[in-house]
């Protein structure tokens, strides 16, 4: 479960190209209506940040986890999304341009949130002190994937419109392609262990998956946000860091065992996400 160079450097990279590809459609207005309309956000927010650990820590106590695999979902639960839930908003039709500043939102106030929540778990799970320092360097990782490959398509957007609408079609099919190749790059990677990381925290990770994806998409409708909205909301709250989770149990907690629930987490979320944007847009699931 160590860092390697497909999650340390190829993934990185990978994701940013593909941001890059986001960033060529949108446009200033964009983000001006979600600035306008805050209600999305803001519902957004608390998904992520007050509903979602206390799912998460429901999981944890009903699956019946042992006190380190708790640990690590909760970890899990508390990192931000990230350009991969960017990613699939778009593929799936929703508002990129939301989900892109929840990213960015989420990933600043992880700086505070991430620490109080993962502290609460190692004390209650762990009865421990072990307390987990603020990760300034992850969180500027983050916003510089982000953000800056979608500026860079936004300008070529702005002075180059007919070349960017040329490009969206090609560049949501490479996108998925993109990830199906990180899928069987990871799975290979780890087949050696896989199937007993699935037998420890597998289907707790997949029940918190779908909770979470739910979560997101249909409580937003409940306060009438658009679906298009809602979807990215959905995005965001079920597709995690789990690079930033993992490196973060391996790293700073010096606990590979807590680096479990976020590795098989990341796996599942790009099965369920597919699935999720599907059927969202076949119109099976309806608020």
């Amino acid at each position: 479960m160590e860092a390697n160079l497909l999650t340390s450097i190829v993934l990185p990279v990978a994701l940013g190209i593909i941001m890059l590809g986001l960033g060529l459609s949108l446009t200033i207005e964009d983000f001006k209506r979600v600035a306008l309309y805050p209600r999305a956000i803001l519902i957004g927010l608390f998904c992520q940040m007050i509903l979602l650990p206390i799912i998460c820590f429901g999981v944890a106590i009903g699956f019946h986890l042992p006190p380190e695999l708790a640990v690590g979902l909760m970890l899990l639960a508390a990192s931000p999304g990230g350009p991969t839930a960017n990613l699939y908003s778009h593929l799936a039709k929703g508002d990129v341009a939301l989900n892109i500043s929840l990213t960015a939102i989420n990933s600043l106030l992880t700086l505070f949130s991430l620490p109080f929540i993962v502290n609460f778990a190692i004390s209650y799970f762990l009865a421990s002190d072990q307390a987990v320092p603020m990760q300034f360097k992850k969180i500027i990782e983050v916003f510089l994937i982000v953000l800056i490959p979608v500026i860079l398509g936004m300008i070529i957007h702005a002075n180059k419109p007919k070349i960017s609408a040329g490009l969206d079609k090609p560049v949501r099919i490479l996108s998925a392609m993109f990830l199906i190749l990180i899928i069987v790059a990871a799975v290979v990677k780890e087949k050696e262990n896989v199937f007993t990381y699935f037998q420890q925290v597998g289907l707790a990770a997949l029940v918190f998956n779908i909770l979470s994806m739910l979560l997101g998409y249909f409580i937003p409708q409940l306060f009438s946000v658009h679906k298009k909205q809602a979807i990215s909301i959905g995005m965001e709250i079920g597709i995690h860091n789990g690079t930033l989770a993992i490196y973060i149990a391996l790293n700073v907690l010096g606990n590979s065992v807590m680096s479990i629930p976020p590795a098989i987490y990341s796996l599942i979320m790009f099965f369920t996400a597919a699935i999720f944007g599907y059927m969202v847009n076949q119109k099976q699931i309806k608020p």
